[in-house]
Order: structure tokens, then C-alpha cells, then sequence
């Protein structure tokens, strides 16, 4: 479900940092972690007093994230269900949606964790983004490393899909919100300077009017449909 190495995103502006800003401190309440990775989330949430449980398809990346929190399970979610008891007030799928076959299967099978008045945390990249529509427009759509066409994505969503996909989970979003191009993962170290963080600033103020075409992901706080006013 993930890829090594993969780390926490400290920028501000971040989906690691927005949920973990939307989640706020747990006071002892239970937290899913889907695709921790070594648990650099769980770490987070374990510190803001979360009691968190990891599924980590990678057993070596697992084994990591069981010294951030309270359990960790080595399970591919496409084949079996989890090991998993009683219930979450939490639920989180930090940018690994994309990297699903079946992820909406796949949700639709975890909400049952979900306690009542719970939330579900969901980040996707946005394929809608101006710079993969002017790639189109040139006739280029080159998968990466990393990014939007990361070459491990197997689901690609825009503001409109993403919002139709949760409806279809049976899930109401509370709030969506967006993230911009992360200028200080992509900008060499040596010219991170004061003049990067307020364009970086503006790039966030600019995906935040007009989503669908600047926002480099959506991050999405839903309820189960029927507890959510939605957005």
C-alpha cells in the first residue's frame, strides 16, 4: 500500500499537514491508520495523544510503524480483510487511495470500523491540475517517481470524480480541502529562502480559488452518508 521511503510532509500547506490539523489531539480516542508506511503519521497522531492502529501491506515497513503506535498489521487489503477490533473514531488514507485497484471496495469495507460520529480522512492527488492539462495539451502524460502520475497510481481523480467516489463509499465530505504544488519537496534545499514560502503562500491561496484546476490534492473530512451535512 506503500512505498519505501516515504515521509512525513511538514509543510504547512501539506495533506499530511492538514489532517493531522483536522484531526487535532485524540484525548485517548482510536485512530486507523490505512497504508502507514514506517508510521510517520502514527508517530504524529501517537504524540497528539491518539491511540493508533497501522495496516501496512510491507512487513519491513509495518515492523517500523509498530514503534509508533499501539498495533500495526501486515495485510494487503485487495485480498483480506484486517485483523481489526472494535471501533475507530478515526479512519485515515493519507495519499494511498491512488495506489489502489479497489479502493472503493476497499472503504466500503472499513467503514464498518468507523465508530458513530466518527471521521474518515481521505487524500488524493488531482489529475485536473493546470500542469497535467497543458501536458495533455502538448500530448505528454509521463508517469514519475513521484507527483500527480507517481507510476505506482492505479486510480486518478479529479474534484467532480473524487466527490462522486466518496458519495460512493458512503461517505459525506465536512469539509474539502486543497493543497498546492509542494514547492519546498520539489525547490532545492539551498534555495529555500523567505521569497519561496510567500509564493508558496499564494500557490496555496490560488488553489483555494479555483480547486479543480490549482489544487494539487484534496484532502476530504467526511462522516458516514446520514451524519454529515456535507459540502
Amino acid at each position: 500500500m506503500s512505498r519505501a521511503p516515504y515521509r512525513l510532509k511538514d509543510d504547512p500547506y501539506s495533506s499530511h499537514s492538514l489532517i493531522l490539523s483536522r484531526l487535532g489531539d485524540g484525548r485517548g480516542r482510536r485512530a486507523l491508520d490505512v497504508g502507514g508506511a514506517d508510521g510517520f503519521l502514527a508517530e504524529r497522531l501517537t504524540a497528539a495523544g491518539w491511540k493508533v492502529t497501522a495496516l501496512e501491506g510491507d512487513p519491513v515497513q509495518a515492523a517500523r510503524a509498530a514503534a509508533h503506535c499501539e498495533e500495526a498489521f501486515v495485510v494487503d487489503l485487495e485480498r483480506e480483510p484486517p485483523p481489526l477490533a472494535g471501533l475507530y473514531d478515526a479512519i485515515i488514507y493519507g495519499d494511498v487511495v491512488e495506489h489502489l485497484s479497489s479502493p472503493l471496495r476497499v472503504l466500503r469495507q472499513l467503514n464498518r470500523y468507523l465508530a458513530p460520529g466518527g471521521v474518515v480522512v481521505v487524500s488524493v492527488p488531482n489529475v485536473a491540475h493546470l500542469w497535467v492539462r497543458l501536458s495533455l495539451l502538448v500530448g505528454r502524460f509521463d508517469y514519475g517517481e513521484r507527483g500527480i502520475l507517481d507510476r505506482t497510481h492505479l486510480a486518478f481523480f479529479t474534484r467532480r470524480t473524487f466527490l462522486a467516489f466518496l458519495a460512493a463509499a458512503g461517505l459525506t465530505p465536512r469539509e474539502m480541502a486543497v493543497t498546492p504544488v509542494p514547492l519546498p519537496a520539489v525547490v532545492p534545499e539551498e534555495f529555500h529562502r523567505p521569497i519561496l514560502a510567500a509564493v508558496h503562500r499564494l500557490s496555496a491561496g490560488a488553489a483555494r480559488l479555483w480547486p479543480g484546476g490549482l489544487a494539487y490534492q484534496f484532502v476530504a473530512v467526511c462522516a458516514l452518508i446520514g451524519e454529515g451535512d456535507g459540502v
